[in-house]
């Protein structure tokens, strides 16, 4: 079966552009020309992956990011990005995009980047349980979900790929590196940085004080080590 992939960009050629190349690889797209359209399409027609440029009418990419996530809506989101919009980058990854790619982009990058997030949603994790509990935390992985004493946290799909990552080598020192390879599935990646806002998103989900290192630990030069449980 076909995979749906839902463009929301309000610029025509880029939509044309996109859409020849990914009907090309396989892939049933369907497209919106502002944020509203977007949102509407992205929940009736449950789409398998979203690319989602961040200056839209009616509602920019961040608030329809946003309601996404707040709707519990998991499945990959890949920013569209102007140049220099590193602040829009950030925020994005922090209300729950998986990914960004800044324009002008080659297709071949953006194809690579789509095939991978594919990849992980139907990667199966045969070593890691349902539910991993460690002191006062359940992690959730078929539900997405995070419970620590009475709060109970929503986690997207690329935050529930990382925590899966980290308990299959927990207690083990674990490149940014070999996480942008395994997790997102390509080598080159535009910053290391994205991986630092997802490890700030969780410390903020898993313990009361982000900025005091409980579980996830972060080892200078070279990445992070994951303790729950041990």
């Amino acid at each position: 079966m076909k995979k749906k992939i839902l463009i929301i960009e309000d610029e025509k050629e880029l939509i044309s552009g996109l859409k020849l190349n990914l009907d090309f690889e396989g892939y049933d797209v369907i497209w919106a020309l502002d944020g509203e359209e977007g949102l509407n399409k992205a929940l009736k027609e449950a789409p398998d992956l979203i690319l989602l440029d961040i200056m839209l009418p009616k509602r920019d990419g961040l608030e329809v990011c946003r309601e996404l996530r707040g709707q519990n809506v998991t499945i990959p989101i890949i920013m569209l990005t102007a140049k220099g919009e590193e602040v829009d980058k950030v925020v994005g990854l922090e209300i729950g995009a998986d990914d960004y790619i800044t324009k002008p982009f080659s297709v071949k990058e953006l194809l690579a980047r789509v095939k991978a997030h594919l990849r992980r949603e139907k990667r199966e994790e045969k070593d890691t349980p349902s539910v991993y509990r460690f002191d006062d935390v359940e992690i959730d992985f078929i539900h997405f979900k995070v419970k620590r004493k009475e709060k109970e946290f929503d986690l997207t799909s690329l935050e529930v790929e990382i925590l899966k990552y980290f308990v299959a080598h927990r207690g083990e020192v674990v490149t940014r590196e070999a996480m942008l390879n395994e997790i997102w599935g390509y080598e080159r990646y535009p910053s290391t940085r994205t991986i630092d806002n997802h490890i700030l998103k969780l410390r903020k989900k898993l313990q009361d004080d982000p900025a005091k290192a409980k579980y996830i630990f972060s080892v200078y030069g070279e990445g992070y080590r994951f303790m729950g449980g041990l």
